[in-house]
């Protein structure tokens, strides 16, 4: 179908000129000059995400393009709003994602308190394991394919889904869990050591070596446990050094106590805030206290450890490249300087850190400012962030949701009416709505928008091609559950002209009379008796018996109804109940007038029977309707000129005289009896 373009206005007619046509969800764009198609680039927008050197990405507005051509070809170029919709390998994340949002809608109201809050935080950790399942598989998909093309695009889209659940787990445990001082360290540890994973190939190739101790980066790997606190695993190794190396026993016996003494919080309520500080602060002054007296002055690599023990901010930085983010130097410095950390105080740590780590060397990533911003607890920054980094608006979309529940983002309204969460989720299931078959997604999350859900799906539901009448059907069942009236009549006008054109009247019929379409209803009932005329049979006969009370939608379609009824009767040899019936459909005018001939001539075989059929008063309603027929000027004429009609006219006038004189002997004879 040629879709009508616009010009860029201002243009000069005699240069190329940007021609464009919008769409419900797209818009193609083309180049022209003198009106002939040319090469063009298209229009695109820039965004970008890191996390470490992997995380960075520009995501422009994607561009599927007809084919390169020679210069002066046409091509035309389809620009999406979400094309991310459209990646196969996303649809898991989508769909599961869906029976998520859905959970955590219905069970709004079940639990309150802290049963409230572990469910909160449970569907949060249920979002993040559908990112992770789906970046395994993306991941798996890059791995796989041979085309790097492909490749490319699957390993890109791995780094913004590793980015999106880096976000998430902090604002999960920021604001969903709001972890309180002493386990918002351990919740952040534990965040540091999910995300960072740069060095685990670094960690393996050292722990599978024959000789750990001996390889060139044991050093690393057991610095890298230290910056994480991961502690055990940094003692285990730590005493393979010392068993290939007894000299440095006394330093590893006192280096591995002060490891293992080390106070940490407790998730549970084992041990006050003011307690963990007594007991840190004595085991700080004991790490300081041997590094003062130079007990590791021997092993440079021990006393870098005992400085990190003590916060040493420059030895800790010393270690950038096995931290490789600012936020991990973050964390690491919480450990050891403030293991006490209230969540308020966060901003001032994370701001200097970040400062410290990139030291005038690097501008911020806008990652970098998406974290900084959850640290300082700017919630609504974060989304707005989201929104412009990231390439979909299904985090944004869920994530605000969930906030929401948690009652965090209550007083925020957007200035044009809607709520930021209402918003968000339109714009997510609009998109969802240009899909051939997520669209079906959309309509859940339409409907938990209150003030503009119901518009917008009423507007999206009308744009769905309805290719098939399986999806038609599938349509048209949405709009019946939600009284939506006037899209029901609107699809199945559409329905019903498809099939019209096609020539299948009964679907035609069928869909007329589930729009309740009375004229639509009565053309398509003409149609059925023109086809009738022309071969002498009726299609879709098991449609036509069943109409039941549908047919009283139109009189044409009561007429159609009414006169398949009178050819079963015939067929049924109930003559009598079907002379009634066809006598009652020309008297009561139900009948189309072109049709009281046809309806006559049926009556002729009746006339004929042995058994007298018509009364006498109905063969003279017979007759008047006959010479109703045929008085008018114009049927006259129309009788006149053709033989087959007057033929037709002499042969009922016979068989009605002959009837009535037969009727008038059997009841003069019943009389004189």
């Amino acid at each position: 179908t040629a879709v009508p373009t616009q010009v860029v206005p201002g243009a000069d007619p005699s240069a190329r000129q940007l021609c464009f046509a919008w769409g419900p969800a797209e818009v193609l764009v083309c180049e022209t000059r003198f009106g002939r198609a040319g090469g063009s680039r298209s229009p695109s927008r820039s965004r970008s995400g890191s996390q470490s050197r992997s995380r960075s990405r520009a995501l422009t507005g994607s561009v599927a393009d007809a084919g390169e051509g020679a210069p002066g070809s046409s091509r035309v170029f389809v620009v999406r709003r979400d094309q991310d919709i459209y990646i196969q390998t996303l649809r898991k994340l989508f769909n599961e994602s869906h029976g998520i949002f859905m959970g955590l809608q219905r069970s709004e109201e079940e639990l309150a308190g802290k049963s409230r809050k572990a469910q909160l935080v449970q569907v949060s950790k249920n979002y993040r394991s559908v990112i992770r399942a789906c970046m395994e598989d993306m991941h798996q998909a890059a791995v796989s394919t041979r085309d790097p093309a492909l490749q490319g695009q699957y390993s890109t889209q791995v780094s913004i889904l590793s980015a999106m659940e880096l976000i998430w787990n902090l604002c999960e445990i920021l604001f969903v869990e709001a972890a309180a001082a002493g386990p918002l360290l351990l919740r952040l540890l534990d965040w540091v050591r999910l995300h960072v994973c740069d060095v685990d190939s670094m960690v393996r190739d050292v722990l599978s070596s024959e000789n750990p101790s001996k390889h060139k980066l044991f050093w690393n790997v057991v610095d890298v446990f230290v910056l994480q606190g991961r502690m055990d695993e940094a003692r285990h190794l730590l005493s393979k050094e010392v068993t290939a190396n007894p000299t440095s026993m006394n330093m590893y016996k006192i280096l591995d106590d002060l490891m293992k003494k080390m106070p940490m919080p407790s998730l549970g309520n084992t041990q006050t805030l003011t307690e963990l500080e007594l007991k840190w602060q004595h085991w700080h002054e004991e790490c300081q206290r041997f590094l003062q007296d130079g007990t590791f002055a021997s092993n440079p690599h021990m006393e870098s450890i005992c400085k990190i023990l003590v916060g040493d901010e420059d030895a800790i930085l010393e270690k950038k490249e096995l931290m490789t983010t600012w936020y991990h130097f973050l964390v690491t410095r919480l450990l050891y300087s403030h293991p006490t950390v209230k969540p308020m105080e966060l901003r001032f740590y994370a701001q200097s850190s970040m400062d410290l780590f990139l030291g005038g060397e690097s501008s911020p990533e806008p990652l970098d400012m998406i974290l900084m911003a959850a640290f300082e607890f700017e919630m609504h920054q974060v989304i707005k962030e989201c929104s412009i980094v990231l390439s979909n608006w299904w985090f944004v979309a869920h994530l605000t949701d969930l906030l929401d529940h948690c009652k965090l983002l209550q007083s925020h309204n957007l200035y044009f009416g809607s709520n930021m969460r209402e918003f968000l989720l339109l714009e997510y299931a609009s998109g969802l709505f240009s899909h051939h078959s997520l669209w079906q997604l959309g309509v859940d999350y339409f409907d938990h928008c209150p003030e503009f859900g119901r518009v917008y799906l009423e507007l999206h539901i009308e744009r769905i091609p309805l290719n098939t009448e399986q999806k038609a059907l599938k349509v048209l069942r949405i709009c019946e559950q939600r009284q939506m009236h006037e899209q029901v009549r609107s699809i199945c006008k559409i329905m019903a002209m498809k099939a019209l054109r096609n020539n299948r009247l009964g679907s035609a019929l069928s869909w007329s009379i589930r729009a309740k379409d009375a004229a639509f209803a009565t053309l398509i009932s003409d149609r059925f008796l023109k086809d009738y005329c022309e071969r002498g049979c009726f299609s879709d006969l098991d449609l036509i018996d069943n109409l039941g009370p549908s047919m009283l939608l139109s009189d044409r379609l009561t007429f159609l109804g009414k006169y398949r009824e009178f050819h079963r009767l015939y067929g049924e040899k109930r003559f009598p109940e079907a002379a009634r019936l066809l006598l009652t459909l020309m008297t009561a005018h139900i009948a189309p007038c072109s049709f009281w001939m046809t309806l006559l001539t049926d009556a002729l075989p009746l006339l004929e029977q042995k058994e007298i059929i018509f009364s006498a008063e109905q063969t003279y309603e017979l007759m008047r309707c006959l010479e109703d027929l045929t008085a008018g000027n114009a049927d006259k004429q129309k009788f006149q000129e053709d033989d087959v009609e007057t033929t037709k006219v002499e042969m009922l006038r016979l068989a009605l005289a002959r009837n009535l004189a037969r009727v008038i002997v059997k009841e003069g004879t019943v009389e004189g009896s």
